[in-house]
């Protein structure tokens, strides 16, 4: 008996002609349709961008400001920013945005994460402020912990907005230039890209001539931060091939950037 095709399943004669992305449709039969214009909603977007802001505040918070390092086999030590360890997620989730719901949408969900990071920048200041309760110890520890200073929050709130929007902006490019194939190749290139740019922005800014941060430290810091965050997505790549093919199934579509406006301050997005 023929094997016909499931009747939910776009034929390549429904798709649409005068939409160049159709061309690179390469299954018309697996219920994602090849498109360059948006939906009006997705299933999913806002637990991917609610997820992208979560993990880039607490890794803001936690790991930002502190150097740890690791004992090589030649018993040097090889110091690293702490935060690298949970801070690529949100790179990841940057590439699953871009990916599956297109440089618009990503572009949304990075102004949301630096409104949020301006947000908790702000409330930390007036917290830390705040005269402490007549008894209350904890005040200095307080500042410690929370205290950063401007130089800090602005290295990285700048460094996050250069680098996710190189990040995106690449990731959309390749897309288009590969025709929708090797995301591997995407997702790892555009994070050589942007997480090059957001260390290379962020450590200078932030600890350039403090004590405890000489220029080979730094160095070695930013090096080692680049190389971490790269080497982490090459590592996660399969969850990103999971994750990024179940999110096109759930929403049908696979969207490609090719009347997009690539301004960060642009507003506007390609509808269906």
């Amino acid at each position: 008996m023929e094997k016909t095709p499931p009747e939910a399943a776009p034929s390549r004669d429904l798709l649409d002609p005068t939409d160049p992305a159709s061309a690179f449709d390469r299954d018309p039969y697996d219920g994602i349709v090849a498109t360059s214009r948006a939906p009006g909603s997705f299933r999913y977007y806002d637990i991917v961008m609610a997820a992208f802001v979560a993990i880039l505040l607490l890794s803001n918070l936690i790991g930002a400001s502190k150097p740890s390092f690791i004992t090589l086999p030649n018993g040097e030590a090889w110091i690293f920013g702490a935060g690298v360890l949970f801070f690529p997620i949100s790179y990841i989730l940057g590439d699953v945005l871009t990916e599956v719901y297109g440089y618009a949408k990503a572009r949304r969900v990075i102004w949301t994460g630096f409104g949020a990071l301006a947000f908790m920048a702000f409330m930390a200041w007036v917290v830390v402020a705040l005269p402490p309760a007549e008894g209350w110890p904890y005040q200095s520890d307080y500042e410690h912990v929370f205290g950063n200073s401007w130089r800090i929050v602005l290295a990285s709130i700048t460094a996050f907005w250069v680098g996710e929007f190189a990040n995106s902006f690449v990731l959309a490019k390749m897309k288009v230039w590969t025709q929708g194939r090797f995301l591997w190749m995407r997702t790892i290139g555009s994070t050589i890209v942007g997480q090059g740019l957001d260390s290379m922005i962020f450590y200078p800014l932030a600890f350039w001539g403090l004590a405890g941060w000489p220029p080979e430290t730094l160095f070695q810091v930013v090096l080692s931060q680049w190389f971490i965050k790269t080497a982490w997505e090459a590592a996660l790549t399969p969850v990103t091939y999971i994750v990024v093919g179940r999110l096109k199934a759930a929403e049908g579509v696979d969207l490609f950037d090719m009347d997009t406006d690539f301004s960060p301050f642009a507003s506007t997005e390609a509808k269906a």
